[in-house]
């Protein structure tokens, strides 16, 4: 682990053995960018696509090119983007082009990744693209549930600012 992506306040996954959690030594493999994604996620299926878009954006810059952290991270923030110019401006197209980015950079991360559901994001970006109303109430499963924004996740996104 590198230690700038330590935070030992992050907990362990609700359901499952994600991609990045290490059951054994009881820890995420990056813990902020497991902290990123339970904020982003929720954020997202709050409708709060440009605080989600900023979960994800920020955690981003920790990682290099090439990593499949920095492409998950990436592609979800092609997701939370693409989501805003389908739901605030009803552009449709320009969703088409960021959630094709968003595949080419979620094509080869695993399924499970750091408890995102990459496989049904996978798809409902793939469906979303010749029918754009999917996304209307479409949430991103996170731990096998979809969990909502609190306060602290709206903090949290302030606090990136």
């Amino acid at each position: 682990m590198d230690e700038h992506t330590r935070d030992d306040s992050v907990e362990p996954p609700t359901a499952g053995t994600p991609t990045g959690w290490h059951p054994a030594e009881g820890r995420w493999e990056h813990e902020t960018l497991r902290r990123a994604v339970v904020h982003g996620v929720r954020l997202y299926n709050a409708g709060s696509y440009h605080e989600a878009h900023d979960c994800f954006e920020a955690e981003w810059y920790n990682y290099g090119r090439g990593s499949t952290e920095s492409a998950f991270l990436h592609g979800m923030v092609q997701v939370a983007a693409g989501a805003y110019k389908h739901v605030d401006f009803e552009n449709d197209d320009g969703m088409r082009s960021l959630f094709e980015t968003a595949l080419q950079y979620l094509h080869g991360v695993p399924g499970d990744y750091y408890g995102v559901d990459v496989l049904a994001v996978r798809t409902t970006l793939t469906n979303a693209q010749t029918e754009p109303t999917l996304l209307e109430g479409w949430q991103i499963p996170l731990d096998r549930e979809c969990p909502t924004a609190c306060e602290a996740d709206y903090t949290y996104a302030e606090r990136l600012e």
